[in-house]
């Protein structure tokens, strides 16, 4: 075959294996087996290795991997990529649809709805028809360059379809955008290998299809099943899009999946039926779901509309209710947190609830069991509260045996054998009855549950931030008998650490600096590492304003703390007591020895601060600044951190998945809504 002979069989090869592809991916159609299109690619494969000039950019050959990146390179999107608010009934719809009605009154609404993907949002940028640019949703604004990873995705045509329906949009600058997914079904199969191989299991489809794009090296990324489902078309004339239905119609067109059952609908009560039909059914769709997206159809009034936060004013996601699943309660066992609280957890049959595998559910307090009536052996409804926390709805009464155990709150703590108590609640007495709190408490602060749980409180971020002390590691240390309390870290030494498994000369050194670089912390996040109940980061710095020193607020009486803003009988009574007890004086003293003096904030500066009289919510998460950053650096400026929304908020700052709570409260008093950027112009910049 000569070099003329060879490129016209070239490009027929690959016209052909498009084709495929697009039917098969597109119009989930197959054209033929996989395996003669395996034949097909292989004699592309040999003839462009012979005539290498005539390989281009757009082959299919060219989907393969390239070498391992140094790293992603920033991207800033030519419009944001923004995420939605979510909504989670019709009465938040409604309230959605009125407020948009409200803006544009004489508008007719027509409502564009899709299932919503568990995947990760691409923008795909195409010139003159030519994939030349993948980028990652980032934090809306900017992204990451991932083209070499999302080259190797079959679904993404290197070359858009050439179609007379949608000839312009082969033509400048075409942005498509949409979810990059792993079907349910290829996440099974590859988990199923990966058991066979005696490798551990994958968590979940999205997790995995977010992890295969975010790596370095392509190969990996590659070697996934990954599939590309777009939700967006953008040009730089917008006129060109003139509806949401429009732009899916030209995105198949042109070589895309865009998903076939969205539809436009002209009323709520419509909306509402498509999502009753697509909850029940949600589970033959080929990805996971948790609900839908919803879009003003006509994309001028789209557009029109604006921004509010981070999320366009003209569409919403509506979240179906926590998914359920049955299972049996094994045990019921009794877990110890810091404060003593004597938690009631179930042990569970593995289920997957909402694409996870659940095997223990909090039941939260006797009384919470007692009232569901939930005994050892039930058949139970279970259900993530907020598709995140596994939680027993109700047990199945008719599917007992009789060989059930209902469950019997211990007399005595399991870790330590001390009597579990329950404390009196605030305003009641003898005469007006006494009301004793839900949670049983193991009161013997030597418990080995409340130590190893305190110690890592202590550590944790809000508190002193000591990196490299997680769990495993105070675990570790505890069982060594390295340290019996958190003022033992101040004396670790890194020939100690290396006597455990667990650490190397550069991770001992590591952690042996961190702890020591924390001997002067700040009298706030001291107070609010000693765990004391009822004493979270926002309380611990009005104390520390208020008294200046750990020793004042030590001496402290319970009158004297309740001149604190925000600190009532209840907390006043829980600081006296935990400074009382014989334990903690030690302790502290401890503290003193080794050298650890906390630092009292500034008032100079707090109280003279640009944000004196100003309070902050934040809903969402954020891109550049960490949630506890954020906080520490309002209050250093004066200002409050909350976290509702109340009539003395003065700003809601809005990440990314905002709760709909907070932002429907926010509209109602009238809160002024920021989005991230907003913040940290106010907070003077942040560096980390």
């Amino acid at each position: 075959m000569d070099k003329s002979q060879a490129k016209d069989r070239i490009a027929k090869l690959r016209d052909l294996i498009s084709e495929y592809r697009y039917e098969y991916h597109v119009n989930n159609r197959s054209i033929m087996s996989e395996a003669a299109a395996d034949s097909l690619k292989h004699e592309l494969t040999e003839l462009e290795a012979e005539y290498p000039d005539l390989i281009t950019p757009d082959s299919p050959t060219q989907r393969v991997a390239g070498q391992p990146l140094p790293q992603f390179k920033s991207v800033a999107h030519q419009r944001p990529m923004l995420s939605l608010n979510d909504v989670f009934n019709v009465d938040e719809l409604t309230a959605w649809r009125q407020r948009v009605q409200k803006l544009a009154p004489d508008a007719r609404l027509e409502y564009f709805v899709d299932t919503k993907m568990d995947g990760l949002a691409c923008s795909l940028i195409y010139q003159d028809g030519l994939l030349t640019q993948a980028v990652t949703r980032g934090n809306g604004a900017v992204g990451e360059d991932v083209t070499t990873n999302v080259r190797t995705i079959d679904a993404v045509p290197l070359r858009l379809r050439a179609d007379p329906k949608a000839a312009d949009f082969l033509k400048g600058y075409t942005e498509v955008r949409g979810e990059i997914v792993m079907f349910k079904k290829d996440f099974a199969t590859l988990n199923k290998a990966r058991a066979k191989a005696d490798l551990p299991q994958f968590a979940n489809p999205r997790n995995l299809a977010a992890g295969s794009i975010r790596q370095l090296d392509p190969k990996l990324a590659a070697a996934r099943p990954l599939n590309f489902v777009a939700w967006e078309l953008l040009r730089l004339d917008m006129s060109e899009v003139p509806t949401q239905a429009f732009a899916y119609k030209i995105l198949r067109a042109i070589g895309l999946n865009a998903n076939d059952h969205a539809k436009v609908l002209t009323d709520i009560e419509a909306v509402m039926q498509f999502s009753e039909f697509w909850q029940e059914r949600r589970h033959k769709l080929p990805f996971n779901t948790d609900g839908l997206v919803i879009k003003i159809n006509d994309r001028k009034l789209y557009d029109q509309l604006g921004v509010v936060g981070k999320a366009p004013r003209a569409a919403v996601a509506y979240k179906y209710p926590a998914e359920q699943s049955t299972t049996k309660v094994k045990d019921i066992f009794i877990s110890i947190g810091r404060t003593g609280a004597a938690t009631p957890v179930a042990i569970l049959e593995p289920v997957v609830v909402a694409g996870s595998t659940v095997q223990m559910a909090t039941l939260h307090n006797e009384s919470e069991v007692l009232r569901k009536d939930i005994r050892v052996g039930d058949t139970v409804i279970i259900q993530k509260a907020g598709d995140i926390i596994p939680e027993v709805v109700q047990p199945l009464k008719d599917l007992r045996t009789g060989k059930e155990k209902p469950f019997v709150m211990p007399k005595q703590c399991p870790e330590c054998g001390t009597e579990l108590i329950r404390a009196r609640r605030a305003g009641s007495s003898a005469e007006s009855g006494v009301l004793w709190e839900a949670v049983w408490r193991c009161p013997n602060t030597k418990c080995p549950a409340r130590v190893h749980n305190q110690i890592g409180h202590f550590a944790s971020k809000p508190a002193l931030d000591i990196d490299g002390l997680g769990e495993k590691n105070v675990l570790a240390l505890l069982d060594a008998k390295l340290i019996k309390d958190a003022a033992d870290l101040y004396s670790l030494t890194k020939e100690q650490l290396l006597e455990l498994d667990r650490f190397a000369e550069t991770s001992a050194t590591k952690l042996v600096n961190a702890i020591q670089a924390k001997k002067q912390p700040l009298l706030n996040h001291f107070i609010y590492a000693l765990g004391i109940r009822h004493v979270g980061a926002q309380t611990a710095v009005d104390l520390a304003k208020s008294f200046g020193s750990l020793q004042d607020l030590a001496n402290a009486t319970t009158s004297e703390l309740q001149q604190v803003e925000g600190v009532g009988e209840v907390v006043a009574e829980s600081i006296v007591a935990w400074f009382a007890d014989e334990y903690h004086a030690e302790l502290l003293a401890k503290f003193a020895k080794a050298g650890v003096i906390p630092q009292a904030v500034n008032l100079a500066v707090s109280e003279a601060g640009t944000l004196n009289g100003k309070s902050f919510v934040i809903t969402g998460s954020l891109d550049k600044i960490e949630r506890e950053d954020a906080a520490e650096k309002i209050r250093q400026l004066g200002g409050t951190f909350q976290t509702s929304v109340g009539k003395t908020t003065t700003y809601v700052v809005v990440g990314e998945n905002p709760g709909a709570s907070k932002i429907t409260k926010a509209e109602k008093l009238g809160t002024q809504q920021i989005d991230e950027a907003a913040l940290l112009k106010i907070l003077g910049g942040y560096n980390g």
